[in-house]
């Protein structure tokens, strides 16, 4: 759960539309130049779901994602259990339990504020596999890829960290997606950097994970911190039938009100949706303007421009955040 303030709500009745699926034209999914398909990038998703509510939007755009050849979804952070529910909740709505799950090292027994939606979850009925030890799930099937998987986080890394000291080749078989950091800009665009929630959270664990021998690439706060959908783009998402889109704006809710049960249960506008930056970089960069950086984590969980850092691919700024925000309402509105 990310230290955030999430944004308002009033307004909005749900009329069941829905905007119908369109190919993004540009990104890797589209033919190449001889009309063959470009081939799926395999990822493994690593999240602490159930925190702040970006991680949900972001789930459902990684399985509404064509590009995407989801292999796991890990759960990571805290009460890894429950976390696991959401995800497995999630995967059984898209109808896409061929994607296995993995519970992550548990590190407390609390509960977040999306507990309503899974408090008669059965973990243990979840028809696809559920991996007890998804550190373990992760690297064997990292290790057993014949191509390089793509490993986005969208959340504190103590599972990768784990991972690595277990199995410290898995970095040379995987790219590093992330969600992490602040470099030039803060939370909320502000002009001082801040010490970025997935980071600080664990810097120990981060530090070993941005130093570590796979490619990296980031959005920090200076892009990911200022995504949010608003007006007619919400509404599409909060009055579309499909059963994803449901689930999202219905979590959206629970975590809305479990922030302050006398706040409105209607809403017109999202919260910040960080971590969808995230799953978009796994496939495509044409929408952002990339900086190869050398970034050190101190101790204090800041991400730091240092010479001494691990270049990786930053996303600095936006070429066209609308066009983002429109991508991603189509894509969460579309039914595949």
């Amino acid at each position: 759960m990310r230290s955030r303030i999430p944004a308002l709500g009033s307004v909005a009745g749900i009329l069941g539309l829905c905007l119908g699926g369109l190919a993004w034209a540009g990104e890797p999914s589209a033919p190449t130049a001889k009309g063959r398909p470009r081939p799926k990038v395999p990822v493994i998703l690593d999240t602490d779901i159930g925190g702040d509510i970006d991680d949900t939007w972001a789930l459902a755009l990684m399985l509404k994602s064509p590009e995407l050849d989801v292999k796991m979804v890990v759960s990571d952070t805290g009460n890894t259990t429950y976390r696991a529910k959401i995800i497995a909740k999630m995967l059984e709505i898209a109808k896409r339990t061929d994607v296995a799950v993995g519970i992550g090292l548990p590190q407390s027994k609390d509960d977040g504020p999306q507990a309503k939606w899974v408090a008669d979850y059965d973990l243990a009925r979840f028809p696809g596999k559920v991996h007890q030890d998804g550190v373990a799930a992760m690297i064997d099937l990292i290790m057993a890829s014949p191509q390089k998987i793509t490993l986005i986080c969208i959340g504190p890394v103590p599972n990768i960290r784990a991972a690595l000291e277990r199995k410290p080749e898995i970095a040379e078989r995987a790219r590093f997606v992330g969600m992490h950091g602040s470099v030039r800009l803060g939370y909320d665009g502000n002009a001082k950097p801040s010490a970025e929630y997935n980071v600080v959270a664990d810097a120990k664990a981060a530090q070993k994970v941005f130093t570590a021998a796979w490619p990296m690439t980031i959005t920090p706060l200076d892009t990911c911190g200022i995504v949010r959908l608003r007006g007619e783009k919400f509404r599409k998402v909060a009055e579309c039938s499909d059963p994803v889109a449901r689930a999202v704006i219905e979590n959206y809710r629970i975590w809305w009100k479990a922030g302050d049960p006398k706040r409105s249960d209607k809403l017109e506008a999202s919260s910040v949706l960080f971590d969808t930056v995230a799953i978009y970089l796994a496939f495509s960069e044409r929408l952002l303007n990339m900086e190869k950086l050398p970034i050190r984590v101190t101790d204090d969980g800041f991400t730091r421009i240092d010479p001494a850092g691990k270049p990786m691919a930053c996303a600095m700024s936006w070429k066209d955040l609308s066009a983002f925000e429109d991508f991603l309402v189509r894509r969460l509105t579309e039914s595949r």
